[in-house]
């Protein structure tokens, strides 16, 4: 097996980010700086930072598809296309046909979720299911209660038509915490435009009940059997 994808299997990075990670020394095999390309012996160490890694363990048997938790960075752009560069399948590199549920901007990052099953993607986005997503937002301007109470009312104009009310609440001068239940294409930025605020940095940190936790951007886990059933009430066929 070649060492970028015994990283990759692991859970840690894509195997691009792998390479990266080789090419700057930060990866060992049982204790000797690795090269990029290297194949990985059977039964040797790998760790990345001093860490040790594993391959998690194939769970054969208890799921049809891939569902993943992806902590995104700026850059990446949430699309299938092949042609543009920085594509969110390119920088996973999954061992199967992946694809986003739903969208984050190529400019903001955290959490977004991935999989295989394409029959469940419209299921989790329905407006109608409610599914919370939470942000947290700098900008460029000292942040105001009456600005939260307005980002947090509702009927802000987006794309043609009013935003649904939100919660809000204030993280420092210039940062602020909002959860929407919409998914409107750049709405926390337009949003914020609206009221004259520039957005300086979003990140989201909550899809339903799945929460980005100790994800460093470029990382992303399978989903657990409780993420799942959360997202998919009444689903079992996973």
């Amino acid at each position: 097996m070649r060492l970028n994808k015994f990283i990759a299997d692991s859970g840690l990075c894509s195997r691009r980010e792998a390479d990266r990670l080789i090419g700057e020394g930060r990866v060992t095999v049982d204790g000797l700086r690795a090269r990029v390309g290297a194949e990985l012996p059977e039964g040797a160490q790998v760790q990345v930072d001093g860490q040790p890694l594993a391959v998690r363990k194939a769970a054969k048997g208890q799921r049809r598809h891939v569902y993943i938790a992806l902590n995104k960075p700026v850059g990446i752009t949430s699309t299938t296309e092949g042609a543009v560069k920085g594509n969110i399948v390119d920088f996973v590199d999954h061992q199967q046909r992946i694809f986003p549920i739903g969208r984050l901007d190529k400019d903001s990052e955290g959490l977004i979720l991935l999989t295989s099953n394409g029959d469940i993607v419209n299921a989790i986005l329905r407006a109608e299911s409610k599914l919370e997503k939470e942000y947290l937002v700098a900008v460029n301007h000292a942040v105001t209660d009456e600005f939260l109470r307005n980002m947090a009312r509702g009927g802000v104009p987006v794309h043609g038509q009013p935003t649904l009310p939100a919660r809000t609440g204030k993280l420092g001068r210039f940062g602020f915490r909002i959860t929407l239940v919409q998914g409107l294409n750049r709405q926390v930025r337009l949003m914020a435009a609206h009221f004259g605020y520039r957005v300086k940095q979003l990140v989201r940190v909550r899809i339903g009940n799945v929460k980005l936790g100790h994800l460093k951007p470029g990382q992303w886990r399978n989903l657990t059997d409780a993420e799942l059933r959360g997202l998919l009430p009444g689903h079992e066929d996973w």
